[in-house]
């Protein structure tokens, strides 16, 4: 797992983590964000599909687990500092998203291996921006 400090803000709301039960890169971007300072609750579901859909997750941001904090929705493998970032600053948007499960992000640690990727900014429309960029050590 990647070392991570307190990053989360002092009066960070609750982050509810929907999952799979037998998702193990969730449960280790749960712990990813409990390391960073956030209070988290996991809730096992089997109709992730549904679970996204009520939330307005778009299909083409999808990845695996889905959370939600105050009034955002949090899809995938965001880092903690991004998801800290986002309360703060409170962008428009319904949410953040790392669509897909890149490799070397929270959760889908593998050796050193780090791909580049970014995390979206996503409206209620499904239109994404570039919210940030993170680097990778292997080239595209």
């Amino acid at each position: 797992m990647v070392p991570a400090s307190a990053v989360a803000p002092a009066d960070a709301p609750t982050v509810t983590v929907y999952k799979s039960p037998t998702c193990g890169c969730c449960s280790m971007w749960v712990e990813h964000l409990e390391a960073s300072g956030f209070e988290v609750e996991s809730v096992d579901r089997t109709d992730m599909g549904a679970v996204k859909d009520s939330l307005g997750v778009p299909s083409h941001l999808s990845s695996c687990h889905t959370a939600v904090v105050g009034d955002y929705v949090v899809e995938g493998h965001v880092p903690a500092e991004h998801v800290a970032r986002m309360l703060e600053e409170q962008p428009a948007g319904r949410g953040l998203a790392v669509p897909g499960m890149p490799i070397g992000s929270p959760g889908m640690e593998q050796g050193d291996r780090r791909d580049p990727y970014d995390v979206i900014v996503f409206d209620e429309a499904g239109d994404g921006a570039v919210f940030a960029h993170v680097e990778g050590n292997t080239r595209p």
